[in-house]
């Protein structure tokens, strides 16, 4: 069921009121999901039923997206204050040090979380910052020309085409290897998330100056890539790779770059397998991938 919670984050601007929208479900250890920008929590949908028979599963709509409003005014869109006001969501949720994962800007931000010893594992999917300046501006100037294309599209030309195989393709092909498995609904309403993302402006222009070169010594991190992710290309996982040896990379192939939909059960297997207390230090030091 989804919810609201309204508390209040320490912020380098001060102490802010926020609420957030977000689902909880499931039992086990806590596993905290974020998504990536212009999306919203329903992206973790096609997994949140398997990672929920093993962990208490908590999906957060990201300030600004979703049904999350925007941080208020004057404070940033930025890395230091989402992960600060993260922080303070899952203590205002009675949650200590879970679980983390992140897919793009949320992998980004699961990563910043982990540097800061507030969780007790991360598992990324293609997450953000490990880009050369060419591949930021290319990856940026895929998102604003969805988003442009998003806002233009009236809603009764969304839905038409979210009916057919072709129209999802065409939708959302950028993101997605095998668009045509999203279901119809699921594409109206990521479609309408992207075009009324209050955050999505103030989060990429901050994001022009993102660039991850410190490893996250003190938790296991695990980075998984889509072979066929046409937004953040599959070299920067081996970029990644490069910066925190420890951590585990993972080949996901056929999968794009939010391959939770592409195929559930590998990114679950994944998830599950990066969260795993007892296995998890192990996994750190591990390299289990191919060339990608």
């Amino acid at each position: 069921m989804s919810a609201t919670l309204s508390f209040t984050a320490p912020t380098e601007h001060g102490p802010q009121d926020i609420t957030l929208s977000y689902t909880r479900a499931g039992a086990g250890e806590p596993l905290l999901l974020l998504h990536g920008i212009g999306h919203h929590r329903q992206a973790w949908d096609p997994v949140a039923g398997i990672l929920a028979t093993e962990r208490d599963v908590i999906a957060v709509d990201l300030p600004g997206f979703g049904r999350s409003s925007a941080l208020p005014r004057g404070l940033p869109h930025d890395l230091p204050t989402t992960t600060a006001v993260l922080a303070a969501f899952c203590a205002a949720l009675g949650v200590d040090r879970p679980h983390v994962a992140g897919n793009s800007l949320g992998g980004l931000l699961a990563l910043e979380l982990g540097r800061e010893n507030l969780v007790r594992s991360v598992t990324t999917l293609s997450p953000a910052g490990f880009w050369t300046q060419a591949e930021r501006r290319y990856a940026f100037g895929l998102l604003t020309g969805m988003r442009r294309t998003a806002r233009a599209l009236p809603l009764p030309l969304v839905e038409r085409l979210s009916r057919t195989a072709a129209g999802r393709t065409a939708l959302t092909s950028t993101i997605y290897a095998r668009p045509a498995r999203r279901s119809p609904e699921a594409v109206v309403a990521e479609t309408l998330a992207l075009a009324r993302a209050e955050g999505f402006a103030e989060t990429l222009r901050a994001g022009r100056t993102v660039l991850v070169t410190d490893d996250v010594p003190d938790v296991p991190v695990t980075v998984a890539w889509g072979t066929r992710d046409r937004l953040l290309l599959p070299r920067q996982g081996v970029r990644a790779k490069r910066i925190m040896p420890r951590a585990r990379l993972v080949r996901l192939p056929g999968c794009g770059h939010v391959p939770m939909n592409d195929d559930p059960a590998l990114v679950a297997r994944v998830l599950l397998d990066g969260s795993r207390a007892q296995s998890a230090r192990a996994l750190s030091t591990s390299f289990s991938t191919v060339a990608l």
